[in-house]
């Protein structure tokens, strides 16, 4: 392992945006892309929302964890809290599904997550937490442009 990173925070959504800056941070010495950039703080954005909208239910109170791992040119992340867990796993990654209908969410944003990450996994058990863990594997700028 080249280098980690533990990030934990109260599940209040402002925090969101601290989650996208550190993990941006993390993965700044393997000089991104644009675009994996933006998608990667896409995919971290999501996966923390869900905890704090989905999991805790922007209670306030709970707390999210972010980890992520440096190996190479891999980073792996997960996202970690102990709410509510989800029930249907399968039913949860389906697009446009939410719990939240009320609030006019358009999905829990698997399928972006699933879309922008080499690999994405989600373990979730009910009344005790989910960890959504996704790999990207990252092509300098200096690559891509050869």
């Amino acid at each position: 392992m080249d280098n980690e990173m533990t990030l934990t925070f109260l599940a209040l959504s402002e925090n969101e945006a601290l989650a996208r800056v550190a993990v941006t941070g993390f993965i700044a010495q393997l000089d991104p892309t644009i675009d994996e950039l933006s998608e990667f703080k896409t995919v971290v954005s999501e996966a923390v929302s869900n905890a704090i909208i989905h999991g805790y239910e922007e209670d306030g109170k709970g707390v999210v964890t972010v980890h992520a791992k440096r190996e190479d040119d891999i980073v792996t992340v997960s996202v970690l809290d102990k709410g509510i867990g989800i029930e249907d796993i399968s039913q949860a990654m389906e697009p446009l599904y939410t719990t939240k209908s009320a609030m006019e969410r358009s999905g829990m944003g698997f399928t972006i997550m699933d879309s922008f990450s080499d690999q994405l996994t989600v373990m979730s058990k009910w009344q005790e937490g989910t960890t959504v863990t996704f790999t990207k594997k990252f092509y300098s700028v200096r690559t891509a442009v050869m």
